[in-house]
């Protein structure tokens, strides 16, 4: 907490060198060099956020890693000017690996008589809401966008299975928060096995990246796709039987 009790940790240059693991003299370097947003002032004493924190810890990284200051403050500029992301990784000699996307999932354009169509009297505005709540579907005009043409068949296959519709939207929250989580596994052993090593990006490198992510993308896939199998092996075997134990029990004679 702040000196003033707002709650939200505040520093003076010496207290946010120190926890920057930085000399003073390198802090000031690094605003003269308009590196670091300027400090909330408070008459003459100038006060620090965890941003700035934030923002000399992401300098430090990248200096670990081979880049100038110049370099650096390229990058800072561009986030701050609103570059897109394939902007910055132009800067950085990698527009060709954000290029390609992970997914190759393909959305679909439906009028409202045709998402009537996919799913009856469930198409309801609690359903509708939850489906933009998730990302499944945006408002196009008077049309809306599924995002997945995988996603909207299965789902219309589980209606006609039986299975309600806002049951199969809460059934994809829950699934889109675990594979939020197996995304960054994947992403954070990318970062430190196949980003790291390549601190400079000397010529050649960034390519190598850019190959290496496309070989990864089926490879993370795969695994994804036979974990699931194997736990869904596990799971059904596990319930079925479960659910057969129950219903013999229930079927069997009463014994005197």
């Amino acid at each position: 907490m702040d000196d003033n009790g707002t709650g939200a940790r505040e520093y003076r240059v010496e207290e946010l060198a120190k926890a920057a693991g930085i000399p003073v003299r390198t802090l000031r370097f690094y605003r003269e060099r308009r590196l670091l947003p300027p400090p909330r002032r408070d008459g003459r004493i100038a006060w620090y956020s965890e941003d700035h924190l934030a923002r000399l810890r992401t300098i430090a990284a990248l200096v670990e890693r081979g880049h100038t200051l110049d370099g650096i403050a390229d990058l800072i500029a561009a986030w701050e000017n609103g570059r897109t992301l394939d902007g910055v990784a132009e800067l950085l000699g990698l527009e060709g690996a954000l290029s390609t996307p992970w997914s190759d999932e393909t959305p679909v354009r439906l009028s409202p008589q045709e998402l009537a169509d996919y799913f009856g009297l469930d198409v309801s505005p609690d359903n509708l809401t939850t489906a933009l709540e998730i990302g499944y579907i945006a408002v196009d005009g008077e049309n809306v966008l599924h995002i997945s043409r995988r996603l909207l068949d299965a789902s219309a296959a589980l209606v006609r299975e039986g299975v309600p519709l806002s049951a199969v939207l809460a059934a994809g929250r829950e699934v889109r928060a675990h594979v939020d989580a197996i995304a960054e596994v994947f992403t954070e052993v990318i970062t430190t096995h196949v980003l790291t090593p390549a601190a400079s990006l000397p010529p050649g490198e960034a390519q190598r990246i850019a190959d290496a992510l496309e070989r990864l993308r089926p490879l993370a896939k795969n695994i994804v796709d036979a974990e699931m199998s194997l736990a869904m092996d596990r799971r059904v075997r596990s319930d079925i039987e479960q659910w057969m134990r129950e219903h013999a029990d229930a079927a069997a004679p009463d014994q005197e």
